[in-house]
Parts: structure tokens; C-alpha cells; sequence
């Protein structure tokens, strides 16, 4: 987070997966937490992660490569290309998207969205 927001205004996401919240991952953002801001995040609601959506995009994209990665290295290589192919324009259209994710949530009262 200090490499990526060295002005310190860097915010940390997970969304409370059960993994994210292991006793291992609890302990580790309980230290580090002087280190970033932590956005506080429903438990389990990926319909608003946009990572979720990035994921989604990186999976077709992957998919579509001739020949597919046959190998974990191939794999990395492949995600790390396509993440290099994402325009600037995609990600932020993502983020910008989290008002209309959030006023979705809000109307569902917590419940499913569209996202």
C-alpha cells in the first residue's frame, strides 16, 4: 500500500470472504493497520467488488488466447498481458460504477443486485 499510495491516502478492500477473515489474515490487517485506511465492506457482497468484474474480464480474455496457458507460468504471463491490455478508461468506468453498486445495495436492503 506504501508503494502504490505513498501520499497515504490508499484505501484496503477485501470483501469478508471466509479466507479474508481467517485468523492469519485478521491478525496481519490488525498490525498493519496504521499502514492504510481500511474501507469497511458488507460481509460477503461481491455483487458491488468491482474486482469481481476485473476478474470476469481477465477469465474471458485468458479463455480466448490460442494456444491457453498449459502451465501456472503461462497462466501469470496471461493474466499479467491481459491486465496490461485493460484501458485506463475500463478500470476507472469500474470505480465509478461503485455509487450506482452501493444506492443498488441500499434499495435491495442488502439483498442481490444487478452487479
Amino acid at each position: 500500500m506504501s508503494i502504490v499510495h505513498s501520499d497515504g491516502l490508499g484505501q484496503f478492500q477485501y470483501d469478508n470472504a471466509t479466507s479474508h477473515s481467517s485468523r492469519v489474515a485478521t491478525k496481519w490487517l490488525q498490525e498493519h493497520s496504521f499502514d492504510f485506511r481500511h474501507f469497511h465492506w458488507p460481509p460477503k457482497s461481491p455483487d458491488i467488488n468491482i474486482i469481481e468484474d476485473i476478474w470476469d474480464a481477465l477469465l474471458h480474455v485468458v479463455e480466448k488466447r490460442s494456444p491457453p496457458p498449459r502451465t501456472s507460468m503461462d497462466l501469470l504471463t496471461a493474466l499479467q498481458d491481459s491486465w496490461c491490455e485493460f484501458s485506463p478508461g475500463y478500470l476507472q468506468t469500474l470505480v465509478e460504477s461503485m455509487l450506482h453498486r452501493f444506492a443498488s445495495l441500499l434499495r435491495a436492503h442488502g439483498g442481490p443486485t444487478r452487479y
